[in-house]
């Protein structure tokens, strides 16, 4: 058997992150659940402990069987895990009122097997509320925070560790050293690599259709596109069959270009059709975020049957191709112990039935992102394809939030005076949005009200520290936004919401400020660096009938993190200039939340 480390999941975001960069140093990882017999952990060379969204002194905590830690192995304890461990060996954890997100600042109080080639103080990527408190006896202390948080734990006689941080995402600046440290301490030699993985997937793709054929969704994207081209490698084209859905909510001009890069790779193996009325119709009327993504992916399900009727197939003859990553699985709450953070198409009870019944193949379920490109590199994808911005299934839909106009926003005034007595001596001015966005907060989900900050410094430090401590002191508060210009002077008006769906006219209005906002991009060299420009639609404005933009540019590896972008100023004020020109738009907001405690989108 090969060679392996166990991450046992309890639900973390970043439970597969963790697997994904082991791998990434080149050790084969298995992931297992925390209440697993010790004996089917015999084998691993080492075990780590994932974070989670349940606190170690909740009554509803994820069964874990603590003889685990009983076991001759070497052990790594992160986020929960760190707590979990200090708790089992007698520390304490405590909520201090205070949690940690984003970025910290690490500093050395000892030596630790863990700190080898590490520099200190180190940037480090936290996502909790509760800490440890009490350092259990048989633990030393080995690095804290500059607040004061016990950071990182190791035990005196025994190869255990601890880390109340996240060293598996790349905003923890040495942490994939930390990670090859521990490999190091387990003693591996094992290899693992991405074209290892084409080639298991190859043999497992065939073996898992069998005789069936397989019809895929196509979006354009990177994620659908690779998944064709793996499909087509493992099945052939006579078994594979792409289908590209004009849904309504593409971007400006996107459809032609999509389907002349296909034909340009010499697909002969997809059609097209459009059905976007039948999506339009699907979320008519609708508000809520959730409904909204499930009847999309509903409607995917039908048209996928409307299809196959028109050419005379038998449904029963074809499974469902889907381009699923595995932070699609996490955010909907696809562990047995992870939280539903956002519901995605690909993941409504629709699908769920048909992966039930063994008609759903989803060859890159168990990559991220970053994975999945080196994937389409190695098969042959042009760049156009492999680097082009993530665009999801549900398209702009999901960038237009909407409201039925009898809304209540109670939680407003006191957000405003947390966030007002959190703003040392009245450093810039703020608002509460009479809207509600999505984020993750110690891998929970939250919903809750943006604070826009004004006439703020233009010092893209100072604006992180800002909202990193607003998310951090205020917990009702998971996203913070920048006031970036308005075609109204009035400064005293408030901002009202207003009665406002999914429907093609606003879809219109943000696909031509979506096109203004991506040209600017490819104009100046920024679609690398940038690794997603989503342009947000609020029903908000100060004279009740126009809208409102976030611009939303991030950066990231991965999706399970992100840090917000810092765009050049010159080039906001010449790209904010051209949005408010467009007729129906007041005012435009930039987002300057990382993930967590913000999620990269707004539903």
């Amino acid at each position: 058997m090969q060679d392996f480390i166990a991450v046992l999941d309890f639900g973390s975001q970043y439970a597969h992150l963790i697997s994904k960069r082991i791998r990434h140093i080149g050790v084969y990882t298995r992931i297992f659940s925390p209440s697993s017999n010790e004996n089917s952990l015999a084998m691993a060379k080492g075990i780590i402990l994932s974070g989670g969204p349940a606190s170690v002194n909740s009554s509803n905590l994820p069964e874990f069987n603590s003889k685990i830690l009983e076991l001759e192995r070497p052990i790594l304890g992160l986020c929960y895990g760190h707590q979990l461990i200090s708790q089992t060996f007698g520390g304490s954890i405590s909520n201090t009122g205070k949690g940690e997100f984003g970025k910290a600042i690490l500093k050395q109080k000892s030596d630790s097997p863990l700190w080898e080639n590490i520099s200190f103080p180190n940037q480090v990527w936290m996502s909790h509320q509760d800490s440890v408190t009490q350092c259990p006896e048989d633990f030393e202390v080995t690095a804290e925070t500059e607040t004061g948080n016990l950071a990182a734990l190791k035990h005196r006689q025994r190869p255990i560790f601890t880390l109340q941080f996240h060293p598996e995402v790349t905003d923890t600046s040495q942490g994939r050293i930390m990670l090859k440290n521990f490999v190091n301490a387990c003693g591996l030699r094992s290899r693992w690599s991405m074209e290892s993985f084409i080639e298991d997937s190859t043999k497992r793709l065939s073996n898992e259709v069998g005789n069936s054929k397989v019809l895929m969704f196509l979006s354009g994207g990177v994620d659908s596109s690779v998944a064709f081209a793996l499909l087509n490698k493992a099945l052939g084209q006579d078994k594979m069959l792409g289908l590209y859905i004009n849904n309504g909510f593409m971007r400006k001009n996107e459809s032609e270009e999509i389907l002349t890069r296909y034909s340009q790779l010499g697909y002969k193996n997809i059609q097209s059709r459009n059905y976007s009325s039948f999506f339009l119709d699907a979320v008519s009327g609708q508000v809520d975020p959730q409904i909204k993504r499930q009847k999309i992916g509903a409607t995917f399900i039908q048209m996928r049957d409307r299809f196959l009727n028109e050419l005379n197939l038998n449904v029963q003859d074809w499974m469902l191709g889907q381009g699923t990553l595995y932070p699609d699985i996490i955010e909907s709450g696809g562990t047995e112990h992870a939280e539903v953070i956002k519901s995605h198409h690909n993941r409504v009870q629709e699908v769920l039935d048909l992966l039930s019944s063994g008609h759903v193949v989803e060859p890159l379920k168990d990559l991220y992102k970053d994975e999945v490109r080196q994937v389409g590199t190695l098969l042959g994808l042009p760049e156009s394809i492999v680097w082009r911005h993530p665009f999801p299934g549900p398209g702009l839909s999901i960038n237009v939030l909407c409201a039925r106009g009898d809304e209540s926003f109670p939680e407003i005034e006191t957000t405003f005076e947390e966030v007002r007595n959190c703003l040392k001596d009245g450093e810039c001015d703020h608002l509460v949005l009479p809207v509600r966005s999505v984020g993750v907060q110690g891998d929970q989900r939250t919903y809750a009200s943006p604070v826009a900050l004004l006439n703020t410094p233009r010092d893209w430090d100072w604006l992180e520290n800002q909202a990193t401590r607003i998310t951090n002191e205020v917990r009702t508060v998971n996203r913070v936004v920048l006031l970036l210009g308005s075609n109204t002077n009035d400064s005293d008006a408030q901002f009202n919401f207003h009665k406002a769906f999914c429907s093609k006219d606003r879809l219109d209005l943000l696909r031509e400020a979506d096109y203004k906002a991506t040209k600017m991009l490819e104009k100046h060299g920024l679609m690398h660096e940038i690794f997603q420009l989503l342009v947000i639609l609020l029903p908000v404005s100060k004279n009740g009938k126009d809208e409102s933009l976030v611009l939303r540019p991030v950066v990231s590896e991965d999706v399970m993190t992100a840090q917000f972008a810092r765009i050049d100023w010159k080039l906001l004020d010449h790209l904010v200039e051209s949005l408010l020109d467009i007729s129906g738009i007041e005012t435009v907001f930039y987002d300057i939340t990382h993930k967590p405690p913000a999620t990269f989108g707004w539903e």
